[in-house]
This record gives C-alpha cells, sequence and structure tokens, in this order.
C-alpha cells in the first residue's frame, strides 16, 4: 500500500511541476529534506530553501516523465526537463522517510548526437517501434 502513495505522489510531484504549482510540487519534501546536485557540488537544505530557490529561476521548465521505477525507500525518475526550450535528460533519485521525501539527488545531461560509427547496432529512441514504450511515462514503471 505504501508503495502506491508513493508513486500516487510521484505522479502528483511531477504533474505539479510541469504545471508550476510550487506548492503542490514541494508537499512531497520533509520540512528537512536534502537535495544535492552534484554536478554544480550544491546541497539545499530544508523543505522551504528548495521551493524558494525553484520559485525564484527564471528559466521556463517543462518536465516530461519517461519511466519511474522504486520501492520501499527509494525511488527513481527519468525525465527530460527543458529550460527556455533546451532539453536536459535527467535523473532523480529520491530516499523516502514515510511517504515524504527526505533526500534526493539529481543529475542532468545535455542530449548529443548519436555516433555514426556503432549506426549498425542501435536503433533510435524516437523511432516508431518505441513509440509503444511511451507507457511508461507518467508513472507505470515497474518497481
Amino acid at each position: 500500500m505504501r508503495d502506491q502513495e508513493i508513486r500516487e505522489a510521484l505522479n502528483q510531484h511531477w504533474a505539479a511541476s510541469d504545471s508550476g504549482d510550487f506548492a503542490t510540487e514541494h508537499d512531497i519534501y520533509h520540512d528537512d529534506a536534502v537535495l544535492d546536485y552534484p554536478q554544480s557540488r550544491e546541497r539545499i537544505v530544508g523543505r522551504n530553501n528548495i521551493q524558494i530557490t525553484r520559485t525564484l529561476q527564471p528559466n521556463k521548465k517543462r518536465f516530461v516523465v519517461h519511466r519511474i521505477i522504486g520501492g520501499g525507500d527509494l525511488w527513481i525518475t527519468e525525465y527530460v526537463l527543458t529550460y527556455d526550450g533546451q532539453p536536459s535528460y535527467t535523473v532523480s533519485i529520491m530516499e523516502f522517510r514515510g511517504v515524504k521525501v527526505a533526500h534526493e539527488t539529481q543529475y542532468f545531461a545535455d542530449p548529443f548526437k548519436a555516433a555514426e560509427w556503432r549506426k549498425k547496432w542501435v536503433e533510435s529512441m524516437d523511432s516508431p517501434k518505441d513509440q509503444g514504450s511511451a507507457g511508461r511515462a507518467g508513472g507505470s514503471g515497474s518497481s
């Protein structure tokens, strides 16, 4: 039952993140939650501080969730975060205490062009064949 509650909270969190509903977006965090950005070496301590930094962030943001996986106290979301039209492939690792986030770590990566030399061994994730996996978006990934 708890996993279902967490998955619902995550779905609500990411939908609120995409719509700009900052109050609902931050309901998922404990008051003493910690958010780490390893690539910039930043740590934000406290739900209020996390919310303030996101509220003041000047870029227009969009979130497209590709997959949510997890169970128990550990949940991972893969999504594309777009700032002012520039996509960033993002992984959010959330550690829960009860049904709220105690610690989140986010990693961001810029897209890059596929290498021509490995073309014969790969298929495009944007191909029509991959469109069937779009059903994972919004949280129907395995747990």
